[in-house]
């Protein structure tokens, strides 16, 4: 194929100023002065190339040129590239062929018999301006690159070259260090065969510019394993990526900084891959984690004015089979209406919680129907202001057949204003498949409870099912820690007639009680429901005289669990819950406010309010005055002892959390004394997972990405993000979680923490114009991803109020299967 010509511009050609100018550059791209020689403009250069280059008959050019001494990796790195194309496979061998000859690059003859160009270079020029223009011309065509370690230097006044690499190093550490590289993508041939954490010992490179979002990262190095001096990338420290580049394809690792490190087998596994892609042996997805490849769309409009024609208050969704969304409104009016807060009005808290259906076929929304609740109040402290309304939906796992609509509410209707207590149900409705309109008389209330409803907040809501056609019910502790300075929710004092609403041993500590919860029930055709085997309680247990357990708890001690989720391939729970109130930790009474995630793979006791974080314990208090401490909880062994208590005493051991952060940090552990007690002291304190922290927080706990590859849809996010837990908070502040982690199967369910976190912040966007404030995020079955956005306002709706969809826009693995060189290692 013949070659249009390729001019290179480079601006350090000429003149002695450029050359000053550039060997300032080369000196912070680790390179010399004596590399920083001013060439005159490139000539034309044209190439006859195939398209792509290289054929069935595998070639790999290992091209090893350094404009000073020759590094002491090149000839391991031969070595070892060399092994790598003889062994494994006959699909996937290769042959290999090493120089430092550059005129390489412009010999089309020779250049067009590779497959692939690796760069083992050193740093510094060692291209001239139409050997570049070769090797450009080269991947233009389909040609793929390698580059190891130092081959970030080469080149460093080419932006092509740059562009290339993905990234330049800045000030580095010159010692070899062990460190662990944490393997993001469980999919790409380079990284699938390697430990989820990956422990070697390399020289680690510091990037001038983070790579992130421009390049598809299938490994990081996690700067908190090492020391990585003064030029730290912090939490995001990308290390291997490749990405789709001007024609061709361009795999990069910043490791094999070392000769030692070509001798390890997981590294050669690492190369091998890498190879695979950049060969054309096989297909690989290096466009999954560019922002670019992200479309994120409003998909509704505002309401009119005065109306929640729309969307209501923001508070959940679920997407049925056929793709339509299923979300509803708390209960809040449009910002304009009235509320009504006195006591002595029958009408107090009176709202609409409202279902609406959006049809991705039609694009229009409609209004399913509302239900009268109680919880429209407005603003205001703990004693004025409720969250109670319409909270949670999920539709029948026969929903195609039978359209069976679950509404999580605080009806109206049940409110006792003399005592201020209110009922929680959960309740199923038939929906008209045809016209997407509830009929609101086919109610069946198949569960309810009592709650207090003189103090707000934290009324829960999340609802999800398993495999198996469980119903999981999430409840929340509505409580205040106003009364507690804002550490464990157990001051037994304050009550409204005799129901305490301070203590949160009432609810989420007690056993006989379904509040601060997550339920399992097995709803039954009739509208009554059964216990499942393995809740927490059968409900007959006998244990300090009988009658102190609920057999619907699944989890207890969760204080605010809003978002549940399930992931359908291995019926792992996932949930998120806000945590109180203090802003800091205390010596005396124990943690800041923890915001938490849990993977929870069994039945257990999550901690709230005894326990949080890490079996983290919170203090005792006195009474008659609780301002005074007593001893430690026992997380091991916690005690219900509570005068409030009318469940057991003795409760289930604590389970320890995946994920918790406050405003100081992500996962803050401190010092144990003899009895296991932290210190709290904050200067004692580490952060265990450093790309987050808290502030304003509260969880919003995502799906688990399932990739369908039988689905013909071409918005489908990737198979990249397969398996993956997708984690936010309601506020997009810049270090708030919105990001995909990794657990370990080894730990998950077990308080292990997770081992990788991938930053959604620019393909699910943040600030102005973007999601400001989370509420809830499902995938649908076509493989795109729903956001709900609560607004910008508090208890109403907005202008800004809004269900979104994102949408991936990349297009499939590369090479095409046509372009594959050996079909049978596709």
């Amino acid at each position: 194929m013949q070659r249009a010509p390729h001019h290179r511009s480079r601006s350090r050609r000429g003149m002695a100023a450029a050359l000053v100018a550039g060997t300032m550059a080369a000196s912070l791209l680790g390179g010399t002065a004596a590399t920083a020689k001013p060439y005159p403009e490139p000539p034309s250069t044209t190439l006859s190339l195939p398209s792509p280059p290289g054929g069935e008959n595998v070639k790999v050019l290992v091209f090893h040129a350094s404009a000073t001494e020759e590094s002491p990796v090149v000839n391991a790195g031969i070595e070892a590239i060399e092994t790598i194309g003889l062994t494994g496979p006959a699909a996937g061998r290769f042959k290999t062929e090493a120089t430092d000859d550059a005129s390489v690059f412009t010999n089309a003859t020779r250049l067009g018999r590779f497959n692939a160009v690796v760069f083992l270079t050193g740093g510094g020029d060692v291209l001239d301006p139409e050997q570049e223009a070769g090797l450009e011309a080269y991947v233009e065509a389909g040609g793929g690159f390698l580059g190891i370690h130092d081959a970030a230097r080469t080149e460093p006044y080419s932006d092509w070259f740059t562009g290339l690499i993905g990234a330049r190093p800045t000030t580095s550490p010159a010692t070899v260090q062990r460190a662990t590289v944490e393997i993001g993508d469980r999919i790409n041939p380079a990284t699938k065969n390697l430990p989820l954490e990956w422990k070697r010992p390399d020289k680690w490179l510091n990037w001038a510019t983070n790579p992130t979002g421009k390049v598809h990262t299938v490994a990081r190095v996690r700067e908190a394993s090492y020391k990585p001096g003064t030029g730290a990338n912090g939490a995001d420290h990308p290390i291997s990526w490749c990405r789709d580049y001007d024609g061709g394809r361009s795999f990069y690792t910043g490791m094999g900084g070392t000769a030692d490190s070509y001798a390890e087998t997981d590294f050669r596994t690492h190369l091998r891959g890498a190879l695979q892609w950049t060969t054309r042996i096989s297909a690989a997805d290096c466009k999954a984690t560019i922002d670019s490849n992200y479309k994120a769309e409003r998909v509704t409009q505002p309401n009119q004015a005065g109306q929640q024609d729309q969307i209501g208050e923001p508070h959940g969704m679920v997407v049925a089979p056929d793709g339509r969304v299923f979300y509803i409104g708390r209960g809040g009016g449009d910002n304009s209406a009235p509320v009504v807060t006195d006591w002595a009005d029958p009408n107090i808290g009176k709202g609409l919680g409202q279902i609406h259906v959006y049809d991705p076929k039609t694009k229009k929304v409609t209004l399913a129907g509302a239900l009268t609740i109680f919880g429209n109040k407005g603003g205001g402290d703990e004693l004025i202001k409720v969250e109670e309304g319409l909270l949670g939906i999920e539709l029948d796992p026969a929903f195609e057949t039978n359209g069976w609509v679950y509404l999580h509410y605080t009806p109206h209707s049940q409110l006792n204003r003399d005592t201020r207590m209110a009922e929680r149900r959960v309740s199923r409705f038939t929906l008209d498949l045809a016209t997407n309109k509830l009929d609101l008389a086919s109610e069946k209330v198949l569960l309810k409870w009592p709650v207090q409803v003189n103090s707000c907040c934290h009324a829960g809501g999340g609802m999800a099912w398993d495999s198996k056609g469980n119903l999981y019910i999430a409840t929340g502790d509505n409580n205040s820690s106003g009364f507690s300075d804002g550490y464990s929710g157990n001051n037994p004092q304050p009550n409204y007639k005799g129901v305490s609403f301070a203590d949160a041993r009432r609810t989420a500590g007690n056993t006989n009680n379904l509040n601060g919860k997550i339920l399992r029930i097995h709803p039954e055709p009739d509208g009554t429901y059964t216990l499942p085997e393995g809740n927490l309680f059968t409900g007959e247990e006998q244990a300090e005289g009988g009658g102190k357990t609920r057999g619907e708890i699944y989890v207890m001690g969760v204080r605010n669990p809003a978002r549940i989720s399930i992931d359908k391939k291995t019926d792992i729970l996932y949930a998120g819950w806000v945590g109180p109130d203090a802003g800091s930790p205390s010596t005396v009474w124990g943690p800041a406010k923890y915001d938490t995630f849990s993977a929870i793979t069994k039945a257990g006791n999550h901690g709230w309010p005894f326990c949080m974080g890490n079996n983290q314990p919170y203090r005792d208090r006195n009474l008659p005055d609780p301002s005074k401490p007593l001893g430690w909880y026992n997380c091991a062994a916690p005690k219900n002892e509570s005068p409030n208590n009318d469940g057991l005493v003795n409760l289930p051991p604590v389970t320890g959390n995946t994920i918790w952060y406050s405003p100081q940090g992500g996962a803050p552990d401190y010092p144990r004394d003899a009895n296991g007690v932290p210190s709290y002291k904050p200067e004692e304190a580490k952060y265990l997972l450093p790309w987050l922290k808290g502030g304003g927080q509260a969880t919003m706990d995502g799906p688990v990405y399932r990739y369908d590859a039988q689905s013909a849809s071409t918005e489908k996010w990737p198979e990249y993000w397969d398996g993956k837990w997708f984690v936010g908070d309601f506020y997009d502040a810049t270090e708030s979680p919105r990001h995909a982690v990794v657990t370990d199967p080894k730990t998950v369910g077990k308080g292990g923490l997770p081992v990788h976190a991938e930053s959604l912040k620019k393909i699910i966007p943040v600030g102005q114009g973007g999601i400001r404030n989370l509420m809830d995020w499902k995938f649908a079955p076509d493989g795109s991803l729903y956001v709900l956005d609560y607004g910008r306002g508090f208890f109403t709706s907005d202008n800004q109020s809004a269900l979104w969809r994102v949408t991936y826009k990349g297009g499939a693995p590369t090479p095409a299967a046509n372009n594959l060189v050996r079909k049978a290692a596709q």
